[in-house]
Protein backbone atom coordinates (compact mmCIF):
# COMPACT_ATOMS: atom_id res chain seq x y z
CA UNK A 1 0.00 0.00 0.00
CA UNK A 2 1.85 3.49 -0.99
CA UNK A 3 1.83 6.24 1.59
CA UNK A 4 0.45 8.78 0.90
CA UNK A 5 0.08 12.41 2.38
CA UNK A 6 -3.18 15.00 2.81
CA UNK A 7 -2.61 17.53 0.47
CA UNK A 8 -1.78 20.51 2.89
CA UNK A 9 1.19 18.28 4.27
CA UNK A 10 2.09 18.33 0.78
CA UNK A 11 1.75 21.80 0.46
CA UNK A 12 4.03 22.51 3.48
CA UNK A 13 7.02 20.01 2.35
CA UNK A 14 6.78 21.53 -1.28
CA UNK A 15 6.81 25.28 0.09
CA UNK A 16 9.49 24.37 2.05
CA UNK A 17 11.00 22.53 -0.30
CA UNK A 18 11.04 26.05 -2.32
CA UNK A 19 12.56 28.06 0.34
CA UNK A 20 15.52 25.71 0.58
CA UNK A 21 16.23 25.55 -3.23
CA UNK A 22 16.50 29.57 -3.14
CA UNK A 23 19.02 29.32 0.00
CA UNK A 24 21.28 26.81 -1.69
CA UNK A 25 21.27 28.41 -4.66
CA UNK A 26 22.08 31.77 -2.96
CA UNK A 27 25.29 29.87 -1.33
CA UNK A 28 25.81 28.33 -4.34
CA UNK A 29 25.74 24.56 -3.14
CA UNK A 30 23.44 21.80 -4.13
CA UNK A 31 23.76 20.77 -0.27
CA UNK A 32 20.37 20.73 1.24
CA UNK A 33 21.46 19.99 4.62
CA UNK A 34 24.06 22.45 4.75
CA UNK A 35 21.04 25.17 3.43
CA UNK A 36 18.81 24.14 6.26
CA UNK A 37 21.43 24.22 9.15
CA UNK A 38 21.67 28.21 7.80
CA UNK A 39 18.33 28.77 7.61
CA UNK A 40 17.54 27.06 10.82
CA UNK A 41 20.60 29.19 12.44
CA UNK A 42 19.46 32.41 10.20
CA UNK A 43 15.73 32.08 11.41
CA UNK A 44 16.62 31.36 15.15
CA UNK A 45 19.50 33.79 15.32
CA UNK A 46 16.85 36.45 14.23
CA UNK A 47 14.21 35.32 16.38
CA UNK A 48 15.94 36.13 19.26
CA UNK A 49 16.98 39.53 18.43
CA UNK A 50 13.22 40.43 18.16
CA UNK A 51 10.29 41.15 20.90
CA UNK A 52 8.11 38.79 21.32
CA UNK A 53 5.34 40.63 19.27
CA UNK A 54 7.64 41.45 16.10
CA UNK A 55 8.80 37.66 16.50
CA UNK A 56 5.27 36.45 16.02
CA UNK A 57 4.19 38.87 13.51
CA UNK A 58 7.47 37.72 11.49
CA UNK A 59 6.99 34.17 11.94
CA UNK A 60 3.25 34.86 10.37
CA UNK A 61 4.85 35.25 7.07
CA UNK A 62 6.85 31.86 7.36
CA UNK A 63 5.42 28.27 5.68
CA UNK A 64 3.96 26.21 8.01
CA UNK A 65 7.04 24.00 8.61
CA UNK A 66 9.56 26.61 8.53
CA UNK A 67 7.05 28.05 11.21
CA UNK A 68 7.88 25.41 13.16
CA UNK A 69 11.77 25.54 12.59
CA UNK A 70 11.39 29.10 14.15
CA UNK A 71 9.69 28.44 17.08
CA UNK A 72 11.71 25.41 17.89
CA UNK A 73 13.33 25.79 21.20
CA UNK A 74 11.99 29.40 21.73
CA UNK A 75 11.55 30.96 25.25
CA UNK A 76 9.60 33.98 24.68
CA UNK A 77 10.12 35.21 28.50
CA UNK A 78 14.09 35.69 27.33
CA UNK A 79 13.54 38.02 24.68
CA UNK A 80 14.89 39.49 23.27
CA UNK A 81 18.74 38.07 24.20
CA UNK A 82 20.76 41.59 23.81
CA UNK A 83 24.12 40.48 21.83
CA UNK A 84 26.39 42.57 19.42
CA UNK A 85 27.75 41.47 15.91
CA UNK A 86 30.36 39.37 17.47
CA UNK A 87 27.52 37.57 19.34
CA UNK A 88 25.09 37.16 16.79
CA UNK A 89 28.38 35.29 14.83
CA UNK A 90 28.68 33.25 17.42
CA UNK A 91 25.42 32.22 18.04
CA UNK A 92 25.17 31.75 13.91
CA UNK A 93 28.51 29.90 13.73
CA UNK A 94 27.41 27.50 16.73
CA UNK A 95 23.96 26.63 15.39
CA UNK A 96 24.93 26.57 11.49
CA UNK A 97 28.09 24.61 12.09
CA UNK A 98 30.22 27.21 9.34
CA UNK A 99 33.47 29.12 10.10
CA UNK A 100 32.82 32.74 11.24
CA UNK A 101 34.30 34.39 8.61
CA UNK A 102 31.52 32.58 5.85
CA UNK A 103 28.75 34.40 8.06
CA UNK A 104 28.59 37.51 6.48
CA UNK A 105 27.88 36.39 3.42
CA UNK A 106 25.73 33.63 4.38
CA UNK A 107 23.51 35.71 6.61
CA UNK A 108 23.32 38.50 3.99
CA UNK A 109 22.39 35.03 1.22
CA UNK A 110 19.64 34.04 3.67
CA UNK A 111 18.07 37.73 4.10
CA UNK A 112 17.94 38.13 0.80
CA UNK A 113 15.90 34.74 0.20
CA UNK A 114 13.77 35.95 3.32
CA UNK A 115 13.44 39.03 1.83
CA UNK A 116 11.89 37.56 -1.80
CA UNK A 117 9.88 35.38 -0.32
CA UNK A 118 8.09 38.27 2.02
CA UNK A 119 5.24 40.62 1.45
CA UNK A 120 7.09 44.08 1.28
CA UNK A 121 7.93 45.68 4.36
CA UNK A 122 7.74 42.73 6.48
CA UNK A 123 11.00 41.87 7.25
CA UNK A 124 12.50 45.51 6.93
CA UNK A 125 10.02 46.15 9.77
CA UNK A 126 11.58 43.42 11.78
CA UNK A 127 14.76 44.69 11.01
CA UNK A 128 14.36 48.00 12.66
CA UNK A 129 14.64 46.32 15.66
CA UNK A 130 18.18 44.86 15.38
CA UNK A 131 21.03 46.95 16.17
CA UNK A 132 23.03 48.71 12.86
CA UNK A 133 25.92 46.58 13.08
CA UNK A 134 23.68 43.43 13.09
CA UNK A 135 21.48 45.07 10.63
CA UNK A 136 24.48 45.71 8.62
CA UNK A 137 25.88 42.28 8.99
CA UNK A 138 22.38 41.10 7.41
CA UNK A 139 22.30 43.61 4.70
CA UNK A 140 25.51 43.53 3.18
CA UNK A 141 25.69 43.18 -0.51
CA UNK A 142 26.80 40.27 -2.30
CA UNK A 143 30.29 39.57 -2.81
Amino acid sequence: MPATRPPDFEHAIHTTNIWLKAVSEALGTDDRHLAHRVLRAWLHTFRDRLTVDVAAHFAAQLPELLRGVYYDGWSPSAVPIKYDRDGYVNRFVQEARVKAEDVPQIASAVTAVVRAHFSPGTLESALEQLPHDIRGLLLQPAA
